[in-house]
């Protein structure tokens, strides 16, 4: 399917969550199209041209050479040559594996293929963290095949938390906790390792065991960086997460953006040491004496992505203007205080203690809300009528 050839390049993300990272593009002023996957409330934008529908939660075997001659078909029926954004790890792996392919058709900002690799494979990012000695806690690699018996992790120490090298279906099912999701199990001591080891085994995967450093999710701080082809710095800013669902290792459903001196430091150390060129979100944990542990790089978009526009620094569109050789935005130097919501945070909120009405009034506030746009409310009518027939939000 063709668009409209009066209009700016494409900007096609494909991945899951791609509604977010589409916001950040439309306040951009900038053309959106989308290969997401079938429930993302995106296919509801009259906004955004969807492509056609993909489930990225397949094993990475499923985005093959297939699917890269299928989008590298449609970008070149386009009347300029797409930019191509991917906002989930399937996504990224996919066009880093693909990516001479894909280049056939789109313009593409990615880091070098190793790189790519080592960060979106928490094993491999291990021994990464390892080589460069990054301050990452203390981690062990679990081999698969290890049999009926748990390794002996006494020397990480407990509590410590155990997470796939990368997440995908199989995981989704070890990791449902009464039917919501959690990023990781803590693993409190060594009776509860046994007691969910006969799961882990099956799975018949590498897994990565990790000292827990204590403290809620809201001591969690991001640092989101676009360092353009000759490894300058353009655009930057820092967040943190205020709730999580569910509340220990879940996924974030509130953030702030911030201006914080020592993750901004942390972080610019960081694209220097492995000379990144890209997109990418560094996560760390803020232990109680104030310092920062280096948890996990994303190498992509992400829903930070939207908050992040609204507060000035519109990465996306950064990186579309380099790409297509057109002026860069405008981007802060020191970004506004800016609050993202989601609306599954009221389960959050109330699992913390907080009544509905103040939470209402927390959300009244939050400059950016997950799924909404005065100009596009259909993603999220759609995603909150969908959510309600299954009763998601009760």
């Amino acid at each position: 399917m063709a668009l409209d050839r009066t209009a700016l390049p494409i900007a096609l993300v494909i991945g899951g969550g791609a509604i977010e990272v589409v916001r950040s593009l439309q306040i951009a002023g900038l053309p959106c199209a989308v290969v997401s996957t079938p429930g993302d409330a995106t296919k509801y934008s009259t906004r955004c041209t969807p492509v056609f529908h993909w489930d990225w939660t397949q094993p990475l075997e499923a985005h093959d050479e297939a699917l890269a001659d299928r989008l590298v078909a449609w970008a070149r029926a386009q009347p300029e040559p797409p930019v191509l954004f991917y906002s989930s790890d399937q996504a990224l792996l996919f066009v880093s594996r693909h990516r001479d392919r894909l280049q056939r058709g789109f313009r593409i900002s990615i880091p070098d293929a190793e790189l790519v690799e080592a960060m979106a494979d928490k094993g491999l990012f291990s021994n990464l963290a390892e080589r460069l000695s990054l301050p990452v806690p203390a981690t062990t690699v679990i081999p698969p095949g290890l049999g009926d018996e748990p390794p002996d992790l006494t020397e990480l120490g407990y509590p410590l938390i155990i997470k796939p090298e990368r997440r995908d279906r199989g995981w989704r099912h070890i990791c449902d906790q009464g039917g919501v999701k959690v990023k990781a199990l803590v693993i409190e001591d060594e009776q509860r390792l046994r007691e969910v080891w006969p799961m882990l085994a099956e799975m018949g995967r590498t897994l990565v065991a990790q000292q827990f450093v204590t403290g809620a999710e809201s001591a969690i701080e991001s640092y989101h960086v676009y360092s353009d082809s000759h490894g300058e710095i353009v655009a930057e800013f820092t967040g943190k997460k205020i709730r999580t669902y569910p509340l220990e290792c879940g996924f974030t459903t509130s953030l702030s953006i911030t201006d914080v001196a020592d993750v901004l430091h942390a972080g610019r150390k960081l694209v220097e040491l492995l000379d990144l060129r890209g997109m990418a979100k560094f996560d760390y944990k803020r232990a109680a004496d104030g310092q920062l542990y280096l948890f996990e790089i994303n190498a992509r978009t992400s829903l930070w992505n939207h908050p992040g526009a609204r507060a000035g620094v519109n990465i996306p569109a950064a990186v579309y203007a380099d790409l297509t050789g057109r002026p860069r935005p405008a981007l802060a130097a020191h970004p506004r205080p800016v609050k993202w919501v989601h609306p599954k945070d009221v389960l959050a909120a109330r699992a913390g203690g907080m009544s509905v009405g103040r939470w209402l009034r927390f959300a009244a506030r939050c400059e950016a809300k997950a799924f909404w746009s005065w100009r596009d409310p259909m993603p999220f009518v759609g995603m909150a009528a969908s959510r309600a027939r299954v009763g998601e939000f009760s």
